[in-house]
């Protein structure tokens, strides 16, 4: 089992990753003394999969389990499922010592984060993220949030977990479709910061879409690592350090709720089309070289992921992009690619430009 420290002071944890470490979720958790009452938030496809050895593992360590199932899509990520959630714990807690437990990928992760956030003006948490995606990105950091119709995550909390336990084995179960996903927010990593993680997945990407194990378990470590580091340098990101973990979700954000959150496209996908467009527009600035923007467009061509939407309005992107909460006094705001390891956070990019890099990473019908 490998060890990152995010270091915040007092709300500092550890992220753990390793094989087959959720049997160890139960004494973990009593190694925080954090509560004798474990409320874990998944769904209802993880709990049939996970749910005995989850119980095993806190009744050894001395804590109840009590689990609470939420929709199994980005509409969990909403004020009626996080009502019905805060009263059906209310409920239960009577005379216990509750913790959450955060069982799932980044919807769950954001609905179970928020939900300790607010619940008796905070509780404890911990991650367990189920997907690469969520193990690379959305469990670490403590952005916890739900949706509005308008926009994504416009109600939330920084609000930093206990512990994250990632368990590189459950990502053995992911459809290709979601190993695509992660490997989405993977690439984000190499382009925002690490130009070896960039080559390596640019000759191994075909091992972590094959569930290789030794492939996932370097681009989990690479990509946690340069998480932590970014969080750590800018927790409730106010500084202008963190906003670089935003590269390719600008537009990746507005594509899912010009969508509806229907699941046309998931947040992996929304990720890489924003990429490319925030490749686009930096290119059309004079900030970046064309062969570094080749390269970001062949990876995530190569890897299968989509580089233009199809079936949503430009006007509703446009639309959707207004409400970004990273845009100031009125003023845009993206994170550009300069080279590969390196990019740049532009404001006041030309409305002109961005439609046109919207426009070219949409496709008619």
């Amino acid at each position: 089992m490998k060890k990152i420290r995010v270091s915040l002071g007092d709300r500092s944890y550890d992220i753990l990753i390793g094989h087959g470490i959720i049997k160890n979720a139960g004494a973990i958790s009593r190694s925080l003394d954090i509560g004798k009452d474990a409320v874990i938030v998944t769904n209802k496809t993880l709990a049939g999969l996970y749910r005995k050895p989850l119980e095993r593992s806190f009744a050894k360590a001395g804590i109840t389990a009590r689990f609470e199932l939420v929709p199994d899509s980005e509409k969990a990520k909403s004020l009626i499922v996080l009502t019905r959630l805060l009263q059906r714990i209310a409920s239960y807690d009577k005379n216990r010592s509750i913790f959450i437990v955060a069982f799932g990928g980044g919807v769950i992760g954001d609905l179970a984060g928020f939900t300790a956030a607010i619940y008796k003006r905070g509780i404890p948490y911990i991650q367990i993220p189920t997907t690469l995606l969520a193990q690379v990105d959305s469990s670490i950091g403590g952005k916890t949030a739900i949706d509005l119709p308008v926009a994504k995550n416009l109600i939330g909390a920084f609000y930093q977990p206990r512990a994250v336990i990632s368990d590189i084995s459950i990502t053995g179960s992911l459809s290709l479709r979601q190993v695509k996903n992660g490997l989405a927010e993977i690439i984000k990593y190499g382009v925002i910061k690490d130009p070896r993680l960039f080559s390596y997945l640019e000759k191994n990407y075909k091992k972590i879409l094959s569930h290789n194990k030794k492939a996932l378990e370097y681009a989990v470590l690479s990509s946690a690592a340069i998480k932590a580091r970014t969080v750590e340098a800018d927790e409730f990101d106010n500084k202008g350090r963190r906003v670089i973990l935003n590269f390719g979700h600008t537009v990746g954000h507005a594509i899912e709720a010009a969508s509806e959150y229907a699941g046309k496209y998931d947040h992996g996908e929304a990720v890489a089309i924003g990429m490319i467009a925030a490749s686009r527009i930096g290119l059309e600035l004079g900030l970046a070289d064309s062969r570094d923007i080749g390269r970001i467009m062949c990876l995530i061509k190569a890897a299968g992921l989509p580089v233009a939407a199809k079936g949503v309005r430009l006007s509703r992107v446009y639309n959707s992009l207004l409400h970004d909460k990273k845009f100031a006094a009125g003023r845009n705001r993206f994170v550009l690619p300069v080279k590969i390891g390196h990019v740049k956070t532009v404001s006041g990019v030309p409305v002109d430009t961005v439609k046109k890099a919207i426009q070219e990473v949409i496709k008619k019908g």
